[in-house]
């Protein structure tokens, strides 16, 4: 960041650098509110926010430029393992430095910078975010948080103990259909709730072409390292429309599958505004998986303590992907509607329901005092989820979506998810030990180790 306050010789004052001055202020927001921005008390009010961005390419070039979009952010490093991606991203920002390896990026950079933006394949969120972290940067995380449940734990841990400001890249929190739905849920107009049944059927388009990986493997693209792209992962062949680009996903401790992928968006509006904290237990109703590939389609329970949002001591939700539609009778549908939408969410109170179709649809609640009605949310202002991080940084404050929030957000999700690896029988989650009762099986899929050469403390 440029600083052009005045000189310390004529001043008589001493100055800090921009680093240091970073370091004061996440040591700040550790302890108390931040009385005013750091940028605008250590520098000239022209300095703006300076970030580097790892993984350039598809979610994580949307997620550079939304950041970018802000008028107080410059991109200052770019960090790729495809040389394709890392050359677009440089012609958009020419003054940015270019990196393969983030690693070598926050050793060597990491004055340059003030924040990051992660938007890797999910097995390569947790190990650059916490060493972010620990490094004073303030993170802006694509979702799933990470792949395994210990990795999710460290994250929120280490945000929280260096107090930097952190945002999840659930953005649909921001969106004014889902901050009203969390209103309505709240303001008690369909009572206390008694179950939540959600559906997400998009297609998987991101499932790989190749699904074989026998055999030696085939040709590495020259733009691409191998080995980086791994990263922390155990060192396998590289195989054509199989892993990159964008197909990872769907591929057991790359990806989290399609409830991985989709649930920290659909969970999100129920955990916040039922209060929510970590699952009792879980178990999915249809079979599970056991190969390197996560399955197509999923029913799944998870039961939760009660709240005083709750009509219970425990409440469901019950998650539904794969094209597997919930039981349409339970389901009271919106005037003008005849059938289940792809995506939607239906919240099921002593007084009626709530219902939203996740794809941008409005919450409308349906009881006998309010046959069809969608309430006016015209009071909500819009919110720009990556604009809110910047301005959370700038501001001294966290935004909506912090680790505090998004870190056991992504634990509930996951706890779900693991389901899919184990059985069909009831799994109890204990939040406190980071541990599946009674259930070796589960518990094998709570941490994992990393690589020679990529471990990180405490972390994997």
């Amino acid at each position: 960041m440029k600083n052009d306050s005045p000189s310390p010789q004529a001043t008589g004052k001493t100055s800090l650098s921009r680093r240091q001055l970073l370091k004061s202020t996440t040591a700040a927001a550790a302890v108390g509110a931040i009385a005013c921005p750091a940028f605008v008390r250590g520098a000239s009010l022209n300095s703006r926010l300076q970030v580097a961005s790892i993984g350039v390419g598809a979610m994580g070039g949307r997620t550079m430029d939304s950041v970018a979009s802000h008028g107080q952010v410059q991109i200052t490093a770019l960090c790729d393992v495809d040389s394709n991606y890392l050359g677009a991203a440089a012609k958009k920002y020419p003054d940015a430095s270019q990196h393969r390896d983030w690693r070598e990026m926050l050793a060597e950079r990491a004055d340059k910078f003030d924040a990051v933006t992660i938007g890797t394949p999910d097995h390569m969120h947790a190990a650059p975010a916490v060493t972010a972290i620990r490094d004073h940067k303030h993170v802006y995380l694509q979702k799933p948080m990470a792949t395994t449940l210990h990795e999710c734990r460290v994250i929120t841990e280490e945000a929280a103990k260096a107090g930097v400001v952190t945002q999840l890249g659930n953005q649909g929190r921001s969106s004014v259909q889902n901050r009203h739905t969390v209103e309505l849920l709240r303001s008690g107009v369909i009572g206390k709730i008694k179950e939540v049944i959600l559906w997400e059927n998009k297609p998987l388009s991101w499932w790989p072409k190749n699904t074989d990986i026998r055999g030696a493997g085939d040709p590495v693209p020259k733009s691409l390292d191998w080995d980086l792209w791994l990263g922390v992962q155990t060192p396998r062949p590289y195989f054509a429309n199989t892993y990159h680009p964008q197909t990872w996903r769907a591929w057991y401790g790359f990806g989290v599958g399609e409830m991985g992928d989709m649930g920290c968006h659909h969970f999100d509006t129920s955990f916040d505004a039922l209060k929510l904290t970590a699952p009792l237990r879980v178990r999915q109703v249809t079979p599970i998986t056991t190969g390197p590939l996560w399955g197509k389609r999923r029913k799944v329970e998870l039961i939760f303590p009660g709240t005083d949002m709750t009509a219970g001591e425990t409440v469901k939700l019950t998650w539904h992907d794969g094209d597997l539609r919930p039981d349409a009778s339970r389901i009271p549908l919106p005037a003008g509607v005849d059938q289940l939408p792809e995506s939607g969410t239906c919240w099921i109170g002593e007084r009626g329901t709530i219902f939203k179709n996740y794809r941008g649809g409005s919450p409308v609640v349906i009881s006998a005092e309010h046959p069809s009605v969608t309430p006016d949310a015209s009071h909500l202002p819009k919110q720009d989820h990556y604009h809110d991080w910047v301005d959370a940084i700038l501001q001294g404050r966290q935004p909506c979506g912090g680790f505090a929030h998004g870190g056991p957000l992504t634990e509930a999700v996951l706890v779900g998810a693991m389901a899919d690896r184990v059985g069909t029988d009831w799994l109890h989650w204990d939040r406190e030990q980071l541990r599946f009762e009674g259930s070796p099986e589960a518990n094998a899929l709570v941490r994992r180790t990393y690589r020679e050469g990529w471990g990180v403390p405490g972390l994997g």
